[in-house]
């Protein structure tokens, strides 16, 4: 199958160097690992411009080898109990009023990494507790008591993204369950009504209009709050090729269609990425 032709809507404009160059020096000084360098998210530059990132704990090597994305899978090391503490330090020196702190999978501790993610959440809060910090979680196998380990000291937003459509989810994310991402979201809302649920899903791997439809309705069915939507872009190292470039129009026809149905808000469009400009969706904790 030949490769697609790079659309002229996915060209990434100039960058300042010495900003984000400023960023990846405090970054490696502080030994923390962010998605955006990992995953070799193409935002990378404008969020390290802005002097934003989202942090990446628990390490840089994954249990789950999902095809589309380039972090690395294979045995962890054991968790840095120190890492809560230089995170803060770089959410001081980068001025974050907004941080976003997500994980690789880790399958292979008891409770997914969920006391990690709890007690990052409570030093942030001791730093500032007008902070608001968004957990993007991995699904901890569905287990309501780590569930709610997260819950229970309440971050602003909990993030779990479903990726991509029910169909493709064999191909694409094999250890993974739909249902069971579904109803992580619906549990963090039956637990606390306050806290907000966001979820992301990638396009241009072969689903349907009518498919993407279907996930916004599964999401808003349990009171999702917050949608993601950006095209998937292929890493280097993986075999999944990029189905469909999908045009602007029909991102923005999606945006449109989520607001419809109820979510309060909503990115669709090709350079979208769960964490991406995250911040835009503040107003909603100011109400």
């Amino acid at each position: 199958m030949p490769r697609l032709r790079k659309p002229e809507w996915l060209r990434i404009g100039r960058m300042d160097r010495e900003k984000i160059s400023e960023v990846q020096q405090l970054l490696r000084k502080l030994e923390l690992h962010t998605v955006c360098e990992e995953s070799m998210c193409p935002n990378i530059g404008k969020c390290f411009e802005k002097k934003t990132a989202t942090f990446l704990v628990m390490g840089d090597i994954c249990t789950r080898n999902c095809k589309f994305c380039d972090i690395n899978f294979g045995r962890p090391n054991p968790l840095d109990q120190q890492e809560p503490d230089r995170l803060v330090e770089a959410a001081k020196k980068l001025g974050l009023k907004h941080v976003v702190i997500t994980s690789v999978t880790r399958d292979d501790l008891k409770d997914g990494g969920a006391a990690h993610f709890a007690g990052i959440t409570r030093k942030l809060r001791e730093y500032n507790e007008k902070l608001i910090i968004e957990l993007l979680i991995p699904d901890l196998k569905g287990k309501e008591e780590d569930i709610r380990t997260i819950v229970e000291v309440k971050p602003d937003i909990i993030n779990h993204n479903v990726e991509v459509v029910p169909r493709l989810f064999r191909k694409v994310t094999p250890q993974a369950n739909y249902k069971t991402s579904l109803n992580l979201l619906k549990i963090v809302k039956e637990m606390d009504s306050e806290i907000y649920t966001k979820s992301g899903l990638m396009v241009g791997l072969g689903e349907t209009k009518e498919e993407v439809l279907e996930v916004m309705k599964d999401l808003r069915e349990v009171n999702c709050d917050i949608l993601t939507i950006g095209q998937y872009l292929k890493p280097p190292s993986s075999d999944l090729e990029i189905e469909e470039y999908v045009h602007p129009d029909l991102f923005k026809e999606y945006e449109e269609k989520a607001y419809d149905i109820g979510f309060q808000f909503v990115a669709s469009a090709p350079f979208v990425r769960s964490s991406f400009n995250a911040e835009e969706a503040d107003f909603l904790l100011e109400q």
